[in-house]
């Protein structure tokens, strides 16, 4: 039976399972389901207690099961040659539910889909499930969102309740957004004024950006998350497998950073936490070594932290002004033998990947570490559309996209702006998120696998609450969810639109949107 028709509609599964065939069967549902598993695989025992807790909040009891027991549920791995990585099959049939993970992560997602269709039942007050047999693993690898935090700051609450639900919807990263201009928001003990300085702006502007004179609101803002609350979120994530990727902004964006400790800019300062959206001129100098061993030691710390393969450096938007002007970044630019302030922001890049590299880290950076030559172990995150990304993957380097035209969530969901809360601009609906395609024609076909996937980012200028994140984020992540985790030929908006329907009236009773 195919998975684009009408005739699983009902079950409301997001993201589309790659393969689901309905079979003569029917399971008969009680209030109590009895769940077996190998005991002695602590993984898996962690898995099925995180099934077991999702079932309990569904009204179900969970007992200790075997093979002549009703409403058995059973999760296995296997690990057999030729089944991809995050892969699950689902079976349910008249005797009983069975979970086979080609991995952990597999079996965890397989608990997704079979959650959602208890769910679905439950809404239903339906105890009958029909015999469905589904085989499912993911298109992308990387299947991301990230959330700033730096613009304005969020409960720690909310950032687990953004973990849970991209979990749910089969995402494993959650890419923390946590330093720019206007705040820093992760202690680094070697510097503490990153945390007293830097962490806080004197007041926050007030309306839109381009509304002139600009107007604030006097008010101090700041604040940041202590590292046991850091280590939490890693921890959190890590039991839904979800990998946190930070990120720590260089060489723009840093004016945070530079209030504490302007004798590493250009200009030596002194410079104040920036209130105002957008780029500023002050950058770290690049000229001036004592930058680097900053940087170093905030990144060993960092890494220290975040036990995730990759650490995100940001890389965009930095002004060359500052650097065209300081004598020291000249006297680097002749010493090193480049040509320009494109190729000195390259050796930037490239001293850093060294120093990740130390770290057994991986760099990631947004598009602008093209300019002036590419760091040869980067990870390149196109966000200005997919020209990027497709000079990089063309190039040999691994990329993830994240084009501002499908996938930047701080952009109006409707034409009339009027009827929504004051966004950055643009125009994002739904099905333009849906229409997103990671891997554009023009990648050449041998290195079409080096896209990792893709990327929902959710920018904080104009986004002050949880209320206005929430209402930003969803339902579009749903749809992005279904880009990355479902083949090509198995979507259909339409047919996503009737599932979106069902799903929802779930999602807000579960998540209180």
């Amino acid at each position: 039976m195919d998975v684009t028709s009408n005739n699983f509609n009902d079950l409301g599964l997001i993201p589309l399972p790659s393969n689901i065939e309905a079979i003569e069967s029917k399971l008969q549902l009680n209030e109590v389901l009895y769940l077996d598993f190998d005991k002695q695989d602590q993984s898996l025992k962690n898995i099925v207690k995180y099934f077991a807790k999702k079932s309990n909040a569904l009204g179900f009891q969970i007992k200790d099961g075997n093979n002549n027991t009703s409403s058995l549920i059973c999760f296995k791995i296997d690990k057999s040659s030729g089944i991809k990585e995050e892969a699950y099959t689902l079976n349910i049939n008249s005797e009983k539910i069975e979970i086979i993970g080609s991995g952990y992560n597999g079996v965890f997602y397989g608990i997704q889909t079979l959650i959602q269709i208890l769910e679905i039942h439950k809404i239903n007050h339906n105890s009958t499930i029909h015999g469905i047999v589904i085989k499912d693993s993911p298109r992308f690898k990387w299947r991301g969102l990230m959330l700033d935090v730096a613009r304005h700051m969020m409960p720690i609450d909310f950032i687990k309740k953004c973990i849970d639900i991209i979990a749910a919807h089969k995402l494993n990263v959650f890419h923390w957004h946590l330093t720019e201009d206007q705040g820093w928001r992760m202690p680094i003990k070697k510097f503490p004024k990153l945390s007293s300085v830097s962490a806080y702006r004197k007041e926050t502007l007030i309306g839109h950006y381009n509304d002139k004179p600009h107007k604030f609101d006097g008010v101090k803002y700041g604040g940041y998350y202590e590292l046991n609350e850091i280590e939490d979120v890693i921890r959190y994530a890590s039991d839904r497998y979800v990998t946190v990727i930070p990120e720590i902004e260089m060489p723009g964006h840093a004016t945070a950073a530079l209030s504490a400790y302007p004798e590493l800019s250009c200009s030596g300062g002194p410079h104040e936490t920036e209130t105002v959206w957008g780029i500023h001129k002050e950058v770290f100098c690049a000229g001036n070594e004592d930058t680097f061993h900053f940087l170093e030691q905030i990144l060993e710390e960092v890494s220290t932290i975040f036990p995730g393969p990759y650490i995100h450096i940001g890389g965009d938007e930095c002004p060359k002004k500052r650097w065209s002007e300081c004598e020291k970044c000249q006297k680097r630019i002749k010493d090193e033998d480049l040509k320009n302030e494109d190729e000195l922001q390259s050796y930037f890049i490239k001293r850093i990947e060294k120093v990740l590299l130390k770290f057994n880290k991986r760099l990631i950076g947004w598009d602008e570490i093209l300019e002036g030559g590419l760091a040869p172990n980067a990870v390149v995150h196109s966000w200005r559309g997919m020209d990027g990304g497709i000079e990089a993957a063309n190039a040999g380097h691994e990329v993830i996209m994240s084009p501002t035209t499908n996938v930047y969530f701080d952009y109006y969901q409707l034409e009339d702006h009027e009827k929504q809360p004051l966004a950055i601009g643009g125009y994002l609906p739904l099905s333009k998120v849906y229409d997103f395609e990671p891997i554009p024609d023009k990648i050449d076909s041998n290195k079409r696998h080096l896209i990792l996937g893709g990327q929902a980012n959710l920018w904080t200028e104009y986004i002050q609450t949880t209320t206005q994140a929430e209402y930003m984020l969803f339902p579009r992540l749903y749809a992005l969810s279904e880009v990355v985790w479902t083949p090509k030929n198995k979507k259909d908006y339409t047919n996503f639109v009737g599932r979106l329907e069902k799903h929802l009236k779930d999602q807000h009773r579960k998540c209180k949107f």
